[in-house]
């Protein structure tokens, strides 16, 4: 059964004109929208960020440090491109972010080019449109990590190797090659893992030996995936020994799978339930998308589809450490496959579509008040503190934006006019999130943080300052400087959380410098 087309892609060009400009143009809007407005979210934003800020500093490369210590979380990609653009943009939220916003945008064009040749212009326009505003690859790609640059390889491999699968072509394969060395450049072995197992599996189960002879056959792909990672494993090697080892390889890679690490533990359900959350608002179609599972297998392309995301599902769901974007490695496929749904979409499939948008932007709004309205409850006083006194949420922008959507779900519309619509309250409910609602909570968390920095830093740059009892990596990009995680010495500021903070500790420590919702910065201590 053949329900997507399976011709070239060089057979089918897609023509660059004014209306694929404007579309490009529409997916950039709500990854670029407000990407400076919200301070670094602590602990994996400020972590890559004084990381990149510390290589700068050093002039050192070829390794990061996080306030001076050795850091072997991840390979040195991201690094580099965040180095160049706070290089180009200075030292910024906007210049750190870029590099995973830009990855969000090619990801998705990548996948809406793809989709539209082979399933249709309106299933293409759906799949870039769905992948920049599901609420889980909009976080990642306004994020300052790896995960949005290592999603980008993860997808440009996939597709490559199903080019490599439709014409048997070395050019798809070898790029795929490249996408994997970049990749182990930017996240490590999960680079290869995912594309790579996808694969197989569907060689397995499509019986096509030919293709899984071919794949590892090409001795210029090998070449060119050895010529662009391997050089900097073996300096890091060289350099660092077994502590790399350790770090980067049992530490960061087997033992996040084999055990929990951080705390980040989660039932083998734990995807299951996160998929829902991390696809709003286009849940009803993945869910959809996975009821017709049978209908997809039938299909060569709707298999590997389903492989890509089932693997990602039921392999991360055996690991010990889980964290909810671990299943974004699988999401894109749903993403396309949904797309094609859309477009061929019931009215009743389309009327839930509505709901999700609709409950979506609600939640948005809703989730802000009322958890400045309950934060007396809130257990931990440090948040509870950050939260009570948190700044007005942006209700009513919500509120416009909720009557407009109403008003265009209302028009009786063509079917195709009216998945349009639906697509555009996408990208507008998106836009609202990155220019609204995540800067609401980066400002409710993180801005005491960024505020205190900047004081220390007009009042005394240069000072030697620790984190006691905290770990708030970013107070150090907005200060500048190392912010050792200890107790403090003589003449050292100590930032802290006042709940942690006894008087007699508080004497000892230092006078207060700045304090502001539960963060507390002493002066240098005697």
């Amino acid at each position: 059964m053949v329900l997507f087309s399976s011709t070239s892609p060089s057979s089918h060009p897609l023509k660059l004109d004014a209306g694929s400009f404007a579309y490009a143009v529409l997916l950039l809007l709500p990854l670029l929208l407000g990407l400076g407005a919200a301070p670094l979210f602590d602990v994996d934003e400020g972590a890559f960020s004084q990381a990149t800020r510390e290589l700068l500093s050093s002039g050192d490369w070829l390794h990061t440090t996080l306030n001076g210590e050795a850091r072997f979380d991840k390979p040195i990609g991201v690094y580099w491109l965040q180095a160049l653009s706070v290089w180009v943009f200075g030292l910024n939220e906007f210049a750190l972010r870029l590099p995973s916003a830009l990855s969000g945008w090619i990801l998705a064009l990548a996948c809406a080019q793809f989709t539209a040749q082979r399933m249709g212009l309106l299933a293409g326009a759906a799949a870039g449109v769905i992948l920049v505003s599901a609420a889980g690859f909009q976080l990642i790609f306004r994020a300052a990590t790896a995960d949005a640059l290592l999603n980008l390889l993860i997808v440009l491999t996939a597709l490559d190797v199903w080019r490599f699968v439709e014409t048997g072509g070395r050019l798809p394969l070898r790029r795929a090659y490249l996408w994997v060395g970049l990749g182990l450049l930017v996240k490590g072995p999960v680079a290869i893992l995912v594309p790579a197992a996808t694969f197989v599996l569907w060689c397995i189960a499509s019986k096509r030996w030919d293709r899984m002879r071919a794949s590892v056959s090409d001795p210029s792909a090998w070449a060119l995936l050895l010529a662009v990672a391997a050089p900097w494993y073996i300096y890091a090697l060289n350099r660092h020994g077994m502590a790399f080892v350790d770090g980067f390889f049992l530490r960061h890679n087997l033992q996040r799978f084999s055990g929990v690490l951080e705390g980040h533990s989660g039932s083998l359900l734990y995807y299951v339930l996160a998929l829902p959350v991390l696809s709003m608002p286009w849940t009803p179609l993945v869910v959809a998308t996975m009821a017709q599972c049978p209908q997809w297998w039938r299909d060569s392309l709707g298999r590997y589809l389903l492989v890509w995301a089932a693997f990602v599902l039921v392999f991360f769901s055996m690991s010990g450490t889980k964290l909810p974007h671990y299943m974004l490695y699988g999401f894109a496929p749903l993403a396309v496959l949904a797309a094609f749904l859309l477009s061929r979409s019931s009215q009743t499939l389309r009327g839930w579509t509505w709901a999700a948008l609709f409950l979506w932007i609600a939640l948005m709004a809703a989730l802000p008040m009322w958890v400045v309205q309950h934060a007396d409850r809130i257990e931990d006083p440090f948040y509870r503190s950050l939260l009570l006194h948190a700044p007005s949420p942006p209700w009513v922008l919500a509120a416009g934006l909720t009557c407009l959507l109403l008003v265009a779900a209302a028009v009786p519309l063509r079917p195709k006019f009216a998945i349009w619509r639906q697509l555009s309250a996408g990208i507008l409910i998106s836009a609202f999130t990155a220019f609204q609602v995540l800067p609401w909570w980066a400002q409710a968390l993180q801005g005491p943080v960024r505020e205190a920095a900047w004081a220390l830093r007009e009042h005394a740059p240069g000072a030697k300052v620790v984190q006691w009892q905290l770990n708030l990596p970013s107070f150090g990009v907005y200060f500048q400087g190392m912010v050792a995680r200890r107790m403090p010495n003589s003449g050292e500021w100590t930032l802290t959380r006042r709940d942690r903070l006894t008087a007699a500790q508080a004497a000892v420590m230092g006078p207060v410098f700045f304090e502001e919702r539960g963060l507390v910065l002493l002066g240098p201590a005697p």
